[in-house]
């Protein structure tokens, strides 16, 4: 099992509050969150903990890349060994689809095509899994996971095209 990093945090008042880690190698660096949501990292002098070495500022935006690339992927070597051709597509029930008002099990998609409908999204609420009695009806969104081109089947099948 692999060692726990913890953070230590300290309130800011005023200010917000600031993120305090040091690492295994034994650099101090520092997150401060604004409460206006600015953050600023930064780098200390591990014997003078107000001597700030470096800092940067980041927007929104960069802060939520740099998060992004430093969470580790708990399947990312999964994708290192396998190619993976799967997709997923959000395709509207219309009142033009021969399936509108018609069940799941109507449409054979999953014998047709090979990609499924994982999920149906309608109005404010969503059916995880759906049944083959589950009925279609106009404005819903299908959540379809495939290959590109069973996706691209299922839409055909869906609207109709």
């Amino acid at each position: 099992m692999e060692p726990t990093a913890r953070a230590r945090k300290t309130p800011l008042p005023g200010v917000g509050a600031r993120y305090d880690m040091t690492t295994e190698s034994g650099r101090h660096l520092s997150l401060v969150v604004h409460q206006d949501g600015r953050r600023f990292l930064a780098f200390h002098d591990p014997e003078d903990d107000d001597a700030c070495k470096d800092a940067t500022a980041l927007v929104p935006h960069e802060a939520a890349a740099l998060a992004e690339l430093l969470t580790p992927d708990p399947v990312g070597h999964l994708r290192q060994h396998l190619e993976i051709d799967l997709v997923t597509e959000h395709i509207t029930v219309s009142k033009r689809s021969p399936y509108a008002g018609r069940t799941l099990g109507d449409t054979q998609v999953r014998t047709r095509t090979g990609a499924s409908i994982v999920a149906v999204l309608r109005r404010t609420s969503a059916v995880p899994s759906p049944t083959p009695d589950f009925r279609f009806a106009v404005g819903d969104t299908l959540v379809v996971v495939g290959t590109r081109e069973g996706v691209g089947a299922v839409a055909e099948l869906i609207t109709g095209g």
